[in-house]
């Protein structure tokens, strides 16, 4: 190879990887950061289903029950930097998921239920028209209250 040839190739090695670098690493860096906030979704409504169900079945009646699990839901979700107050907080028949018929949710000792937390976020840079409204995650924690737990 001359000294000619090699003159007319100085810098395309510099350029094919420049190229290949935002061809390949943005997608896959953006990848990562929409895994990322799915991630912190799940996590976050789980821990809220956690958090409420324990809340409402140490709680003192029925009515304090349910005020501690609904903070006990913003406090979870805040804690994974995220709004508290655009999740929902369904009570359903255990085993039967957030979809499933609704049930009512008791201190009698015994009593089994499921709390559920449904959230819907959108992915970070995807526009609202291809988005279509959102993506829900849900998070359900099945609550059983203590066999022996005594009426308070």
């Amino acid at each position: 190879m001359t000294a000619a040839e090699r003159s007319t190739e100085d810098g395309t090695a510099v350029v094919e990887f420049v190229f290949v670098a935002i061809v390949v690493l943005v997608p896959l860096m953006y990848l990562v950061l929409a895994a990322s906030a799915l991630q912190r979704n799940v996590l976050a409504v789980t821990q809220a289903a956690r958090e409420a169900g324990r809340a409402f079945a140490t709680a003192e009646d029925e009515t304090a029950g349910l005020d501690r699990a609904d903070h006990a839901v913003r406090v979870a979700l805040t804690d994974q930097g995220l709004d508290g107050g655009d999740a929902a907080l369904r009570w359903v028949e255990p085993g039967a998921g957030c979809a499933g018929p609704p049930a009512v949710p008791t201190l009698e000792p015994g009593a089994e239920f499921a709390a559920c937390v449904v959230r819907t976020f959108r992915l970070p840079a995807v526009p609202g028209y291809l988005d279509a409204g959102g993506n829900t995650v849900a998070g359900v924690f099945t609550v059983h209250v203590d066999d022996f737990r005594s009426r308070r």
